[in-house]
This record gives C-alpha cells, structure tokens and sequence, in this order.
C-alpha cells in the first residue's frame, strides 16, 4: 500500500485540507478561501478567520477524503499546521487534526507551515536536496538554504515588511480592494513600470536582508503629489507597474547575493525554488528566471495554486516528517511564531520570531 497522509491547514484565510501520496499524487485538495469575508476590512480580521474556520473545516475535511475516494481508515497520519499563522486559526486545524489522529488511532504530525511551503518543490518537481530557497509572501520575506527535511540555513530576511504586505498596502492605497497581490499585477498590465522614480531598497548592499518600507514610502509620495488627491487610471496602472517592477528587482538583487554564498557551501547544489503567495507574481517569475540562468542554477516554481496556502503542502510536508519517524504527541502546542532556522538570530519583522 502506497503511504497516504492527510493534511489541515488554517494558519491564515484559507480553510483547506488534502490527501496526498508518497508517489508524490495530489489525491485531493480543497481550500476554501475567506476573500468575501475579509475584504470589507482591507485585510485579514484575526477572530472572523477563526470562526469561518471552525464553520466550515469537518466539512472540508470530509470532501478532501471524498475526493480522494479513501475513507480515514485508508490514511497514514494526519498533518495539521501548527504554526506560525494567527493563532485562533491554527488552534482549530491542530484540535480537529488531533481529534480525527486519536479517534482514528493515527499518528499526528505537526507541521511548520512555512516547510510546507518550502518542500512544496519536493512534491510538485522531485527537488532533491540540498537548494536554495526564496520564501515570498504576505507575511515572510526570507533566503534559506534548505538542507534536508527540519535542516534550513536563513540566509536573509526582511528588516521591515514582507513583500506580500508591501503590495497589500500599495493596493489599499490605490483603492485595488484585497487580496493586493493579483489587484496590484492586474492594474500593472500594459503599465509604463518606468514613469515613476521608485527605489530599489538594498540593492547592492551587501548580504541578503530585504526591506520594503521605503518602496511603500515612496508610493504614498507619488499618490499624495497627484492634483486633488485623484488617482488617475493611467496613473494606477504606471504605479502599480512601477512598484511590481522595484519589488522583483530587489528581490533578484539580495537572492543573487544569496546564491553565491549557496553555491559556495553546496558546490553541487542546483536549484532555487520560489515559494509562497508572491512566488505566483509572473513578473517576479520571469526576472527570477533570468537570475537563476545567470548564476548557473535551474529555477524552481510550483504552480501558483500551490503557491498560495494550501492543504496539498501541508499533506505533503507532514508525510515527508512521518516517513523520518517524526511524529508528535496529543502535548504539542500551536505556535504563533515558529522559525525554521532556530539557531537565526531573533527577527522580529520576518513573522517567524518575536
């Protein structure tokens, strides 16, 4: 019998659950995403995302096992995310998670939601170990070298804002509605990226930290300098284009510095994957793309449904762990943050460790 695991995720707004297989099969995956509910807020509220949670998780669930066509009986372990995310959030997935691994005598398995992320390559490509990672999204903007299944090497991270919510606020500021990373590159298309004079932030410093606070600065610079406070159509799409454009340059920059120091630990190593919600922006895709050409390593990219949170990821990343006898106990505690480089210095910003 092939190994078949389930997995939870409700770390943020996304309501999902999956089976997958040890031949690297999506068996089934169902997310039900908490757009309509949000949006009136211009974000994400904490307890609103809780209670859909709770609302709607058994039966996503149960139709994730549907479609499979396997009944509990049929899985291995159970896989939940156990941080880091909001935490009303992530305690719902981790108690049904645990309450379906106890009634149905499986084992449970906690899984960081950012190694979902992060082995999402492993099941989508057969990327084998050791690559480079660049993890982009809402809330994390981070370089690790990804060394084996719990074994990660930060190389840099963000010293202010994630990427993600950079293009969040850029979108609330234009007035694009939430999610702001499709509105931004929607807006963006046939856009002039360069009207505005927009910085690069870091580029060409040394090492691999980001920042991006200056770049949302220097967007609500150009807003408040339009007459009467208007925004121009014209105007929305040759910002949007310009910002998209700044975010993927400085983000090639510090992952070109990246990996080198890569390259020079892992001689043999030859992929860069790009991970997280951001990872599904195509601009960033395509200069990513140039830059892994250039540095001699072959880009990684799962496709953007799995780039988003998912339950495939989660699923996956808890059967990797299971496979190394990786379990955990009815004791385990979900954690807001949890960082997957533990011996990293402490970065507060990065959403992975207060």
């Amino acid at each position: 019998m092939v190994m078949k695991v389930l997995g939870i995720e409700t770390s943020c707004d996304e309501t999902a659950a999956a089976v997958v297989d040890a031949e690297r099969r999506i068996l089934s995956d169902v997310v039900r995403s908490q757009l309509a509910e949000h949006a009136p807020f211009g974000g994400v509220v904490p307890e609103i995302a809780a209670r859909a949670h709770v609302e709607m998780l058994d039966g996503i669930v149960r139709r994730a096992l549907d479609d499979a066509g396997c009944a509990i009986r049929d899985i291995d372990a159970v896989a939940a995310t156990g941080g880091p995310g909001l935490i009303g959030g992530v305690i719902v997935g981790v108690m049904t998670a645990k309450g379906i691994a106890a009634a149905a005598g499986k084992p449970f398995v906690a899984v960081n939601h950012l190694e979902g992320h992060a082995l999402t390559a492993r099941l989508t490509d057969g990327t084998a170990f050791p690559y480079l990672l660049l993890l982009v999204s809402g809330g994390h903007c981070q370089l690790l070298i990804v060394e084996g299944v719990g074994r990660y090497v930060r190389l840099g991270t963000t010293i202010d804002d994630a990427v993600g919510e950079a293009f969040d606020k850029t979108a609330k500021l234009l007035g694009l509605g939430f999610p702001g990373g499709p509105a931004v590159a929607a807006m963006a298309e046939g856009g002039d990226a360069a009207r505005f004079d927009l910085p690069r932030p870091m580029k060409g410093r040394p090492g691999c930290d980001f920042s991006f606070s200056g770049l949302k600065t220097a967007v609500r610079h150009v807003v408040d300098a339009l007459p009467d406070g208007a925004i121009p159509r014209e105007a929305a799409r040759d910002l949007c284009a310009g910002f998209q454009r700044a975010a993927a340059e400085a983000i090639c920059d510090r992952t070109s510095h990246a990996i080198r120091i890569f390259r020079s630990r892992h001689p043999g190593g030859a992929a860069l994957v790009v991970a997280g919600g951001v990872a599904a922006n195509t601009v960033l895709r395509a200069l990513l793309e140039q830059t892994a050409e250039r540095e001699g390593l072959r880009l990684v990219a799962p496709p953007p449904l799995l780039c988003t949170d998912n339950g495939a990821m989660i699923a996956w990343a808890g059967l990797e762990r299971f496979r190394l006898g990786l379990t955990d106990g009815a004791d385990f505690a979900p954690r807001p943050r949890w960082p997957l480089d533990e011996s990293a210095a402490p970065a507060p910003f990065a959403g992975v460790k207060a």
